[in-house]
């Protein structure tokens, strides 16, 4: 004897039914989020490639503003260098006319005014703060104010002016990616741009019995020089010329000691890393006392001056009436920071035209990487409106089926 049960058509049919209305949401879902898949598992290798292709778009998205704010960050740089280049270019006429010899001590006095007041304005270029509110030659020390001036009394004069100009920022070490692992330089650092001469360290210590007692390092211009235990003077000089550093070392052979010389117009930065003396047992640098930041060693000297200290010279010699400073010193001081500054503006003309290549190329490939994501992920409207149309439609013919052929009482199955 067999059992008749309406139970079975019943779940048969609620089977059916929640298959299709998956199927259907499953499209809208698709159609509301323009993506061929909702889940991982609908493709799980296009889902893969999707994903890859999603994460460098983000990235070259990214790189396409990196790019931009480093072309308009050297932009404002260069216009404050060549704002510097033409009160440089002011002054040196000053000079070649103070160094005449045909003007009173009065008139050499009335250019030196003028030269003290040009020299305010290069200070205030050199302090400039950019759009963002950083200090655009302060280095990796952005917030801070990179020149500090001292004021004092000059022969000749008749108020407090400035003596010296001394930088308080950093090295140029921060840098932008503008694609992958590749960086480009952001900064120039007021040590850089707003320097004259090559400078020279010379320590007094002798270091002729030296040696490096654990694995140390030390940091010159930015960069990380790791010595050995054992090692003597020659093998630092060694390591430091061999470093990417713009410093040449050498041993000075009265005093057997070390000796840096810049390899162009820039204030060289020496630091010992945490916890290591080399640099301070070399005579080289001391530690401040309140701040822990390094400072030249008092017995070292130490030789290269500023654009300011320059300026400051021509400027000195007119208040005193010095015709023949003015048009040595004054004149070849002035050609060598003209000089600086003109490298520093090749060297940003350099950038600027590196990070506009790296800009067009990054620019190229979003639409590529857009595409190949596009044909990963993007779903084809045509195919996804007719498979709704058909789910719909299946889905109501069973309904109304349904409602048709389903038993509702057991009589049904007695007629």
């Amino acid at each position: 004897m067999f059992r008749i049960s309406t139970n079975m058509p019943n779940d048969d049919i609620q089977f059916r039914l929640r298959r299709q209305e998956e199927l259907l949401a499953n499209i809208q879902a698709k159609i509301a989020g323009q993506t061929k898949f909702n889940n991982l598992r609908d493709d799980p290798l296009a889902a893969s490639h999707a994903v890859r292709y999603d994460s460098y778009l983000a990235r070259l998205n990214r790189f396409e503003k990196n790019t931009l704010y480093v072309k308009e960050h050297l932009s404002q740089t260069d216009a404050y260098l060549h704002q510097a280049n033409d009160v440089l270019q002011r002054i040196r006429e000053i000079a070649i006319q103070g160094a005449n010899g045909i003007y009173t001590r009065d008139d050499m006095r009335v250019m030196g005014i003028e030269v003290n007041e040009l020299m305010k304005e290069l200070i205030s270029i050199a302090n400039a703060v950019g759009p963002d509110g950083t200090h655009i030659f302060s280095g990796d020390k952005a917030l801070s104010e990179p020149f500090r001036l001292i004021e004092g009394r000059v022969e000749g004069g008749e108020e407090t002016l400035v003596i010296a100009v001394e930088y308080r920022g950093a090295g140029a070490s921060r840098k932008t990616e503008i694609g992958d692992r590749i960086y480009a330089n952001l900064d120039i650092g007021g040590g850089e741009a707003f320097w004259a001469e090559k400078m020279q360290v010379f320590s007094s210590v002798d270091a002729t019995d030296y040696r490096v007692a654990s694995k140390s390092s030390f940091f010159i211009d930015g960069v990380e020089i790791t010595v050995n235990p054992g090692e003597n003077l020659a093998g630092i000089v060694d390591k430091i010329n061999d470093s990417p550093s713009p410093v040449k070392a050498y041993m000075d052979p009265e005093s057997r000691s070390l000796v840096l010389e810049g390899t162009n117009a820039h204030l060289i930065r020496l630091e010992d890393t945490e916890g290591a003396t080399v640099l301070q047992d070399l005579g080289m640098i001391v530690l401040n006392a309140e701040t822990g930041a390094p400072n030249w060693n008092p017995s070292a000297k130490i030789d290269g001056g500023s654009v300011f200290d320059m300026v400051m010279q021509v400027r000195d010699s007119l208040y005193q009436g010095n015709s023949t400073t003015v048009g040595g010193a004054g004149i070849g001081g002035m050609d060598l920071a003209l000089a600086n500054i003109q490298a520093r503006l090749t060297s940003i003309g350099s950038r600027v035209e590196r990070v506009e290549s790296a800009w067009k190329r990054v620019n190229a490939e979003i639409p590529a990487v857009t595409a190949a994501y596009g044909r990963e992920a993007s779903l084809d409207f045509a195919t996804a409106s007719v498979d709704l149309s058909m789910f719909d439609f299946a889905h109501k013919a069973t309904l109304q089926t349904a409602s048709k052929i389903l038993p509702r009482t057991l009589l049904d199955f007695l007629r």
